[in-house]
């Protein structure tokens, strides 16, 4: 049974660390963009409605650091910064597909 716990410690632990990057407000939804395909910071803003600049740099930022985000410069002209999944944040895609139909189907919208 020991192992059983060391098993459920060590699950904890991961989905902790997990929930630790896709938990702060906008990054799955960045990832979520970038699972269509590689796009421009300007793409980016519009398509996370409602994000700063500063926090859409911070959180991709984040998500570079993370392993989840490649910045793809191109030296142009003109410069073009191009964000795009890493094989990790591609495996992100499907799970974060299936966790919005799980929330459509089990919780409700608070309302205003």
């Amino acid at each position: 049974m020991a192992g059983t716990d060391t098993e459920v410690h060590m699950c904890d632990a991961a989905v902790t660390l997990a929930f630790s990057v896709l938990g702060k407000r906008w990054n799955g939804m960045i990832v979520a963009t970038l699972g269509s395909g590689p796009a421009p910071f300007v793409a980016l803003r519009r398509a996370v409605t409602g994000i700063s600049d500063t926090v859409l740099s911070d959180r991709l930022a984040e998500l570079g650091q993370a392993g989840l985000v490649a910045r793809t410069v191109d030296a142009g002209p003109p410069i073009t910064v191009t964000y795009s999944l890493t094989e990790s944040g591609e495996g992100l895609v499907p799970i974060l597909s299936r966790l919005g139909e799980w929330a459509s189907a089990n919780l409700q919208v608070p309302a205003h």
